[in-house]
């Protein structure tokens, strides 16, 4: 194990992929603030088959958010857990794991969307009420935040320290990292398959575990997960 010493304040700390992965959605976050139906016509996701969509949206939608509380907790987690990732396996596989945990998050979404959208056309052929409106609405609905991302940084955050102990702020619970990726996958499952919580795109968030883990099993198998100050 090597150690070293760094200089600077809060953000020269946190290591190079992280702190440009956070400035750049701060900087989507203050220009859709700024221009917010450019933005979000943009750069927001939208169904594949939408007039609104554009093939960049599969990455750009990674770096816009909802709002203050959206942008702050995903943020946070960022910091908190990808600097930690970051540094064991490096920046460019950090780079790699955020934008494939975001697209696998984006083709498990897109599956969902798309079953949706299977029932809701063979419901408006069979001319049932509403569903014309509901398919509409289902394919200009955008689709936003780097949260399928952050779900696998923490799936890799739990890989990497399974044994370690983290504490919610509220309620001051404390488990061990693997068991709180395991929590969070079963609640994000229950509430997909629920329905609950209308707007919260839960199979994204299982989508973007599910890439973070086979990440990591494939750096692991092929013996190159750690950099060259690896901590193990």
């Amino acid at each position: 194990m090597e150690y070293y010493q760094q200089q600077g304040g809060f953000f020269s700390r946190i290591p190079t992929v992280t702190r440009n992965l956070f400035f750049v959605n701060v900087v989507f976050f203050i220009a859709t603030l700024i221009n917010e139906k450019f933005m979000m016509g943009a750069f927001a996701l939208y169904y594949p088959t939408s007039h609104y969509f554009h093939w960049w949206q599969l990455f750009t939608h990674m770096f816009m958010h909802g709002g203050f509380w959206h942008i702050f907790f995903n943020m946070w987690a960022l910091i908190m857990f990808g600097s930690a990732v970051e540094q064991t396996i490096g920046s460019k596989k950090m780079l790699k794991l955020f934008f494939v945990a975001g697209l696998g998050a984006v083709a498990l979404h897109f599956g969902t969307m798309y079953l949706e959208g299977n029932i809701l056309e063979k419901q408006v052929m069979s001319g049932v009420a509403g569903a014309a409106e509901s398919y509409a609405r289902l394919k200009a609905t955008p689709t936003v935040g780097a949260s399928g991302a952050i779900y696998g940084i923490l799936m890799s955050y739990a890989l990497l320290y399974p044994q370690r102990r983290l504490t919610l702020i509220f309620p001051p619970i404390s488990m061990k990292a693997m068991t709180w990726i395991i929590v969070f996958a079963v609640i994000e499952l229950f509430l997909g398959v629920k329905g609950v919580a209308d707007g919260v795109a839960h199979f994204a968030h299982l989508g973007g575990m599910l890439f973070g883990w086979l990440m990591i099993r494939y750096w692991r198998k092929k013996g190159t997960l750690f950099n060259e100050y690896g901590q193990y």
